[in-house]
């Protein structure tokens, strides 16, 4: 049976700006790829305006991740026969 387990705690902002530096884009750049105005990514790395599900998936496309990475940060899926 799988269970889900969270394993870290990280805002969906926190990923996107983790993820965001790892591939050494910024702010701007990420913005113009996604389509996204600067300041709503912004205010997206700060919790200030929640990820929603479109704007989920225009920045997975373009960070090469899958949607759920970004909007459940910190979770795993754990085979619970392994134990």
């Amino acid at each position: 049976m799988l269970k889900s387990q969270k394993r870290i705690s990280v805002s969906s902002g926190e990923s996107v700006r983790i993820i965001r530096e790892f591939q050494e884009l910024s702010q701007n750049e990420l913005a113009r790829l996604a389509n996204i105005p600067q300041p709503t990514i912004s205010a997206i790395e700060n919790d200030r305006v929640n990820l929603g599900i479109e704007r989920a998936e225009s920045l997975a496309r373009v960070l090469k991740c899958h949607p759920a990475v970004l909007v459940f940060p910190g979770w795993d899926v754990e085979n619970e026969d392994a134990k």
